[in-house]
């Protein structure tokens, strides 16, 4: 049997883990771009090093944001009373998928019902 509780605090700790990474992400600001002597692309190469490099913090950024959503929603649904329902139709979540992600907000056949409708 889960302890609902328990999974609260792990939401919570998760929630504090999510906060300090994209601190520190927004913090490291810009990629350094070293320049590249003797490269032949010269400015061009660091500027398509620079672009990528932020492109990926960007992507991180919005992973990190997204999962913290998520967190963030579940700790809401424990403080609501609801936390453990599932948001499409109500019933109890399964409890071993509970244990393995605390902040699911669909139980199994719902979820599957969504990833065949986004195919």
């Amino acid at each position: 049997m889960v302890d609902i509780a328990e999974l609260y605090e792990r939401l919570k700790k998760e929630r504090t883990e999510l906060l300090e990474k994209l601190q520190q992400l927004r913090a490291s600001g810009w990629p350094s771009v070293e320049r590249r002597e003797g490269s032949p692309f010269g400015k061009r190469e660091e500027e398509a090093n620079g672009a990528f490099e932020l492109e990926k913090r960007l992507a991180l950024e919005k992973g990190l944001r997204h999962a913290l959503g998520e967190v963030e929603r579940a700790i809401q649904k424990y403080e609501a009373g609801t936390y453990g329902l599932c948001d499409s139709c109500g019933q109890p979540i399964e409890q071993a998928r509970l244990e393995a992600l605390p902040q699911a907000n669909l139980c199994l056949s719902c979820k599957a019902r969504q990833a065949k409708g986004t195919r």
